[in-house]
């Protein structure tokens, strides 16, 4: 028995290899052998007639009045207990437990802290009382002091010093009689002196008393100017400067007071803050142990919220032990009043919408049937929640309210929304496909050749055409082989164009 050769095989797929390259070169775009042949375009007809300018986008159902049940529990909690989906329930009936197990533990804690904060706000008062009672007898010492340096102040300015002022004066009263009558003396003296009357010796004992009186006079006069020169200033300002003194000390004892009280005040007021803030805290425990029982605020068919992504699709995540976050909607309730059409549109189009823009919508789950509404809301700002699928997308939330809604509609329901826009009754139009960008200009291909045309509205499909086609002109959906759009044409500078 022979055995066949592996190599033949493998020079056998090397040929065909060979043959299919050189057969892929000569027929390919461009290849030898198709330099000659005419590539074909498909082409559409410009027409005339009426063109609705519209927006079209996903959606989803919701009740235009429903009871929302959201997590006002901090951070993230698992579902405990969960009614079911489409179950009717009673107002006030228990529809969902949440884990509050952390806060249990918690709440023990915060007791101990407010017990504390109790106790250091009662010593803080105790001290505060005690002080004022200190800086009332205090105030009143220093009080009775000022009284006292008043008072001595006066005795001496209404009655020590008129006293010795007059004491003064009827000492040099007594003195210059005194000069008086030994003025007399002493010239009675002198006469019979003369006459022989009286000796020397009692001429000159005369002479004494005389100058001693005069002298006993200029002493009281000097005692008199020393007491109104220096004695009494001196008085004055003692008495003053004690006056002073005591009301330096009652203003030093009534800052001292209000500084004591003002520390007191404070720590008073600070542990009341932290007394108050524990009993909040714990309150605010209680009301979070209390919101993990959640309860029916209207009776109706329980409906599990859908939270939808950022880029159109809605995921259901509630259900018993999954884990929900803070402000997030667990449950609603619808109730009468119709339903909405909820839309994220893009912020290309969003400058077209406004409120009261009539709306057809097509729901998914009722096939065949239209139904009608307007739009009732056009968010400001973006969803915050398209950055996560594109940073560079900004998606806006739009409500429609429909009009004829039927009780086949549910909430969560997908839709497809078409908001008119506008509607022009007679114009010119081509697919957008058949608009090009060049130079700055818009242009269309007619027989391969470029046409500039003038464009105005334009719908997902349709472009309107204000300028430069003519209707039945056939107009190419593609470029020609090797078109190459030219550049935007530059902005010129401010300063060039001044």
């Amino acid at each position: 028995m022979t055995t066949r050769s592996p190599k033949l095989p493998l020079r056998t797929l090397s040929i065909f290899l060979g043959l299919g390259l050189l057969a892929w070169l000569a027929f390919r775009d461009g290849g030898w052998l198709q330099k000659d042949v005419a590539t074909e375009v498909m082409g559409q007809k410009v027409q005339r007639g009426p063109l609705r300018i519209t927006v079209s986008q996903r959606g989803n159902l919701s009740a235009k009045n429903s009871a929302k049940i959201i997590n006002e529990l901090q951070g993230n909690v698992q579902i405990l207990t969960l009614v079911e989906e489409g179950k009717y329930v009673e107002k006030g009936e228990l529809v969902a437990t949440l884990d509050s197990s952390n806060l249990e533990d918690l709440k023990v804690s915060r007791e101990i802290s407010v017990q504390n904060a109790e106790a250091s706000y009662t010593k803080a008062e105790q001290a505060l009382e005690i002080q004022i009672s200190q800086n009332t007898s205090d105030l009143a010492m220093a009080e009775q002091k000022l009284q006292f340096a008043k008072d001595d102040e006066r005795k001496y300015i209404e009655g020590d010093w008129p006293q010795k002022l007059q004491a003064a004066e009827e000492a040099i009263v007594l003195a210059d009689e005194e000069v008086a009558q030994a003025k007399d003396r002493l010239q009675w003296s002198q006469k019979l002196y003369d006459e022989g009357f009286l000796t020397r010796t009692e001429l000159e004992a005369d002479k004494l008393a005389f100058s001693r009186s005069q002298i006993k006079l200029d002493q009281a006069k000097r005692a008199r100017t020393l007491l109104i020169d220096y004695d009494n200033p001196k008085q004055k300002a003692v008495y003053a400067a004690a006056v002073t003194e005591a009301e330096r000390e009652l203003e030093r004892v009534r800052l001292q007071a209000k500084a004591r009280l003002v520390d007191l005040t404070a720590s008073v007021r600070t542990s009341k803050a932290r007394l108050d803030l524990e009993k909040e805290k714990l309150q605010k425990l209680n009301d979070q142990i209390a919101k993990s029982m959640l309860y029916a605020p209207t009776s109706g068919y329980v409906v599990y919220a859908r939270e939808e992504r950022s880029w159109g699709r809605s995921n259901n995540v509630i259900e018993k032990g999954a884990t929900v976050r803070e402000r997030q909607e667990i449950i609603t309730i619808p109730q009468s009043g119709g339903m909405l059409a909820e839309a994220s549109l893009h912020e290309s189009v969003i400058k077209k919408v406004k409120v009261g823009m009539p709306v057809t919508i097509r729901v998914d789950a009722i096939p065949g049937e239209e139904y009608h509404g307007k739009v009732d809301f056009v968010a400001i700002l973006p969803d915050s929640g398209s950055y996560w699928a594109n940073p560079n997308q900004r998606l806006f939330r739009t409500q429609i309210q429909i009009d004829d809604s039927t009780p086949e509609m549910r909430p969560g329901m997908s839709c497809r929304v078409e908001i008119l826009v506008k509607e022009i009754p007679d114009t010119l139009y081509v697919p957008v496909q058949a608009v090009f960008r060049s130079g700055g200009e818009s242009i269309c291909f007619v027989n391969g050749k470029e046409v500039v045309v003038q464009v105005g509205e334009a719908s997902e499909q349709w472009v309107e055409i204000l300028s430069g086609l003519e209707e039945g002109q056939v107009v190419e959906m593609a470029a020609p082989a090797g078109f190459s759009p030219r550049p935007e044409p530059q902005k010129k500078a401010v300063n060039e164009q001044a």
